[in-house]
């Protein structure tokens, strides 16, 4: 009976981290939130991020992202490697996801592009058996000894296939996009039963408003970018909604993450923060930092959430002349018009 509370408690565990990891500043892990961004920037585009959640509960969640993408204008494709970590709890739970991913452009029209994008990823699930403390760890025997923990629970790594996509349209100032993650439902269980990822499908879009329109051109022109991601996991959905005000060097950006129609908070963490953002963009490197403000029943003795974002566009001297119809979107990047 011991050893059924035991592994009933890991397969609560386990299943509470059924949900996929998220970034507050998802425009800054673009190959994340859809695989037809591969290839929308003009260079080639090296990223990391690093969020921290909750950082005041013990060995809370911690993800990282590390991406590549690269334009091949010549054959209407970008390419595009993501490897995502995450590790939460005691006992060093670890899933690891690295992605390869293809998107193809279509010019629908002079100022609007269509991209369709396809992510092939390849998972592991892991587990440190030896960090996790069981109930007959803290009885004693008739010498006063510890009783020895449980030899086998059946835990073991794991390993699966992923498949998603996602189609983006945009132009220098719109942009309007649809994925889904997980669309073979792969199973990474460590128990040897079935624990699958919920398919997950996103909704974003944004819009790009310079806030000068004189006669007059000017080196750097204040812009507003507002927009939105919408998400749905399972029993599980978010709304992220805000702004970018963007003046360069500058960045800020605030946001809500919550759904305000919705009720019942405490029964559902999309009611979850307000998130403040700042960072500074050159030509070729944007820096940013955001903090989660908790707005929902956890309140401020969780911490919030810690996210910082790095981007590189290095010209490595192999790209092809651009098209004079090519588009590159203004979120991620921010390009001026």
């Amino acid at each position: 009976m011991k050893r059924f509370f035991t592994i009933l408690a890991i397969v609560y565990t386990l299943a509470a981290q059924a949900q996929d990891p998220e970034f507050s500043q998802y425009y800054a892990a673009p190959l994340y939130l859809n695989p037809a961004f591969a290839g929308t920037s003009e260079d080639h585009r090296f990223m990391a991020n690093y969020r921290n959640q909750w950082p005041n509960i013990s060995t809370a969640f911690e993800t990282y992202a590390f991406s590549y993408d690269y334009n091949l204008s010549s054959l209407n494709s970008g390419l595009g490697i993501l490897l995502l970590a995450d590790k939460a709890g005691s006992a060093n739970l670890k899933s690891t996801q690295f992605n390869l991913q293809y998107a193809y452009k279509v010019h629908l029209s002079d100022k609007w592009l269509l991209s369709a994008g396809l992510n092939f990823g390849v998972g592991f699930r892991t587990v440190d058996y030896n960090r996790l403390v069981f109930y007959e760890q803290l009885e004693f025997d008739q010498d006063g000894i510890n009783l020895p923990p449980p030899t086998d629970l059946g835990l073991k790594n794991t390993s699966y296939f992923d498949f998603g996509g996602g189609i983006l349209a945009y132009s220098r100032k719109f942009w309007i996009g649809m994925a889904t993650a997980h669309i073979n439902r792969p199973n990474r269980s460590l128990l040897n039963s079935e624990a699958q990822i919920p398919i997950k499908t996103t909704i974003h879009g944004g819009v790009r408003i310079p806030l000068y329109h004189g006669l007059f051109k000017k080196d750097r022109v204040a812009a507003l970018a507002p927009s939105f991601v919408y998400k749905t996991q399972g029993t599980f959905d978010q709304l992220d909604i805000g702004t970018y005000f963007l003046y360069e060097p500058l960045v800020l950006g605030l946001w809500y993450r919550g759904i305000p129609i919705k009720q019942n908070v405490r029964d559902n963490i999309s009611q979850d923060a307000v998130v403040v953002i700042l960072g500074f963009q050159l030509q070729k490197v944007e820096l940013t930092y955001s903090y989660d403000v908790t707005v929902s029943d956890l309140g401020p003795i969780s911490g919030g959430a810690h996210e910082i974002a790095l981007k590189f566009k290095v010209d490595l001297g192999t790209r092809v002349k651009t098209r004079k119809k090519e588009r590159f979107i203004p979120c991620p990047t921010f390009n001026k018009d």
